[in-house]
């Protein structure tokens, strides 16, 4: 109760546009019906901010490379790009140094930083994949976590195998994805709300 009279106050207090607003209340929802406690949720965000500040505290892995940590339920999904192997480990070791408890997923990809056009690109895919997820009837999105680097669409969230396996098809069928990579853990269907 506290949490939405809070989630309530930020957003009335807000002095931005309507839009605004509506993102608020849009993740306010996605936090509430999420498979994770409130406290992991907040820890998922703060460990997506740790791993990127030690990530770009590194002289070479900033410069060289485009590598984001997306934490979910205590597990580690490591995307971008790195231009050689040895920087791809090192941005491993580092983020496996922080000692975060859960699986690390690496999917950093050997090759040159992606472009800030991609990266927008990427991002108007996300928007479609959540649009299009957000339409189906029968899948509920407010547990699934949509990232998309570099074409490649990932699926992070705690959902039964058959929301996992709708979500990865809707997102297949979206225009300019490439690859859905399911990064899910799965849920017997009676625990899924």
């Amino acid at each position: 109760m506290k949490f939405l009279m809070l989630l309530s106050f930020m957003m009335f207090t807000l002095t931005g546009c309507a839009g605004a607003m509506m993102a608020g209340t849009v993740k306010g929802a996605v936090m509430l019906n999420d498979e994770r406690s409130i406290k992991t949720q907040l820890d998922d965000t703060n460990t997506d901010f740790v791993i990127d500040s030690k990530l770009r505290s590194n002289d070479e892995l900033r410069s060289q490379s485009h590598i984001t940590g997306v934490s979910m339920n205590g597990n580690v999904l490591l995307i971008g790009q790195a231009p050689s192997s040895r920087l791809r480990d090192l941005a491993i070791n580092i983020v496996q140094s922080l000692k975060l408890g859960g699986k690390i997923h690496n999917q950093i990809r050997i090759g040159n930083p992606i472009s800030f056009t991609t990266r927008s690109n990427d991002s108007w895919i996300t928007t479609k994949v959540k649009g299009r997820m957000l339409n189906d009837k029968v899948l509920d999105m407010t547990k699934i976590k949509v990232v998309t680097e570099n074409g490649e669409v990932f699926l992070l969230g705690l959902v039964s195998r058959e929301q996992g396996d709708l979500a990865a098809d809707i997102a297949s069928k979206t225009a300019g994805v490439r690859k859905v990579i399911k990064v899910f853990e799965y849920v017997e269907p009676s625990a899924n709300r």
